[in-house]
């Protein structure tokens, strides 16, 4: 498997192999570009769980179950995308920013008065945070535990690292935590495409039973999207529930 420690141990025994046989210099330039690119695509892909486990979908669900999460909120906008839940009927799961919650209160506590699940988005999503130090990331983590907890009343389960980066040092920090990482496997780019029909096209093909659809809860063109998206999965009979129980995982510990 495509795991960071396996592939540690294979170019380990490569480059003994290559000591062996005294290959040329360009046969350890090819090993350490081999071994760099591996690593920089599963940093960067949570999909892969190249350093830790992650759940991007469940694969064994046949009904027509769908899991919406949003990233980034708490936010002035979270309330239009609520409103539209509500209208749909539809369960949604947040994973909230520590700063946004301090910004926001009364918004998160109406995500859980509706009966949505959060999870944790570290406290600052800083883009530095793929070079954060374990005890930093395990700060993030703690600090909006701690707020969402307030709220809750729980302990939190579920964890987004921001922009689905993943390396040793946030493994580590998410293992001490004890969370499960949630990534996806229907990428909207709604922060980063314009078109409206864009994003709403990008869902749509990768609409699929047991399927976790990244969005964020940040501007009004993906509140525009989020309406046409419901509109579609109710025509087509989907039942929106949260990622926790599409992922039979716990969101919350007592």
């Amino acid at each position: 498997m495509l795991k960071h420690r396996n592939i540690i141990v294979w170019c380990v025994l490569l480059l003994i192999l290559l000591f062996v046989l005294n290959a040329q210099w360009w046969a350890y330039l090819l090993l350490f570009f081999f071994f760099i690119g591996i690593t920089s695509w599963g940093s960067f892909d949570i999909r892969l769980g190249y350093f830790v486990k992650t759940y991007c979908g469940n694969p064994l669900e046949q009904q027509k179950k769908i899991a919406l999460t949003f990233d980034d909120g708490p936010h002035e906008m979270t309330e239009q995308v609520l409103d539209l839940l509500l209208k749909y009927n539809a369960k949604a799961t947040f994973f909230c920013i520590g700063t946004q919650i301090e910004k926001h209160p009364e918004i998160l506590q109406r995500i859980i008065n509706e009966g949505h699940s959060v999870g944790n988005h570290t406290y600052s999503h800083s883009k530095s945070f793929g070079f954060f130090s374990a005890k930093k990331v395990k700060e993030e983590i703690d600090n909006t535990d701690t707020l969402l907890s307030q709220f809750t009343g729980k302990k939190i389960k579920l964890f987004r690292p921001p922009f689905g980066v993943t390396n040793p040092n946030v493994a580590k920090a998410i293992k001490v935590a004890k969370h499960n990482v949630i990534g996806w496997n229907i990428r909207s780019l709604d922060t980063v495409i314009e078109s409206e029909d864009q994003i709403f096209e990008r869902i749509r093909k990768g609409i699929c039973p047991g399927g976790i659809v990244l969005l964020h809860d940040t501007s009004l063109k993906t509140v525009a999207v989020l309406e046409r998206l419901l509109l579609l999965l109710q025509s087509e009979k989907y039942e929106l529930i949260t990622a926790n129980e599409l992922l039979n995982l716990p969101a919350y510990e007592e």
